[in-house]
């Protein structure tokens, strides 16, 4: 609790409150602060939303911090996916094909076949 104090910059809040009939249950504006969210982010008087509402709200959340880093794993996926297995080479299959076939036309030119290749058209 403390490092996260620190790592917060805001003090942690009482983790309980009173409820309806005097024993301790969770305090929402707990459960913000330990989530990494900014203070009254779903725990703010103008939005009127009860206690309940307020823990449904947070536990439906996603830590902003764990959601960076998803997407910092993702797009790091998606740029090794995208990087070419050929550096200097950047033409495909079919661009090969219709550059050799361009000079044939019409039945002499067999469809499916192209570089050896079965199934290229």
């Amino acid at each position: 609790m403390h490092r996260w104090e620190l790592i917060t910059g805001r003090p942690a809040p009482y983790p309980t409150q009173p409820g309806r009939h005097g024993r301790p249950v969770l305090a929402p504006v707990f459960v913000e602060w330990l989530m990494g969210l900014p203070p009254d982010w779903a725990t703010a008087e103008t939005l009127d939303l009860p206690r309940t509402a307020q823990l449904r709200a947070l536990g439906n959340g996603v830590m902003p911090q764990q959601a960076a880093h998803a997407l910092d794993q993702l797009l790091a996926d998606l740029a090794e996916l995208n990087r070419s297995p050929f550096p200097n080479r950047h033409t495909r299959i079919s661009e090969s094909c219709d550059q050799r076939d361009s000079g044939t036309r019409g039945p002499q030119r067999k469809r499916g076949t192209c570089a050896g290749i079965e199934g290229a058209t």
